[in-house]
């Protein structure tokens, strides 16, 4: 009977990580530049290109393993609630390292060669959480453009 209300009420065996959660910061920051990318409608073979250009700069990582990263943030992103739950994680690092990945993230919105209000809003909704000035996140944004032109 004890085991029956167990299996009804849940085990004390450990759950799995709920979907759209992790606890790794360069997964949590892959979600977001996926995240940012889909923010339009469309999540084009460019996007995720740039997307793992931006994870090997930033975390300084192979190819490979950034394309691995970005496998599981795409599915991670799949099940997000929002933003925050990724920011907690990425704005442990440092201030530089948080431009440089705004930076990024307005390189992958660039990527299709359209400026999107959507995506622009989400990027200055990341900014914030991730208490980047405005000034730093328009001098990152010149910069992801400068790049994307070159």
């Amino acid at each position: 009977m004890m085991n029956w209300l167990k299996s009804i009420f849940g085990s004390e065996e450990p759950q799995e990580v709920e979907a759209g959660r992790t606890d790794d910061p360069k997964v949590a920051a892959a979600a977001l530049l996926v995240e940012t990318a889909i923010s339009d409608g469309i999540y084009a073979d460019i996007e995720s290109t740039r997307i793992v250009e931006v994870l090997t700069k930033t975390f300084d990582i192979s190819t490979d393993e950034a394309s691995t990263i970005l496998n599981e943030a795409e599915d991670v992103a799949e099940h997000a609630t929002g933003a925050h739950q990724y920011t907690t994680l990425v704005k442990t690092l440092p201030e530089a390292n948080r431009i440089a990945f705004i930076e990024g993230l307005y390189y992958v919105t660039l990527a299709d060669g359209e400026k999107c209000p959507f995506e622009d809003a989400f990027v200055r909704h990341v900014a914030s959480l991730l208490h980047i000035e405005d000034r730093d996140r328009a001098e990152a944004r010149k910069r992801a453009e400068q790049q994307s032109l070159a």
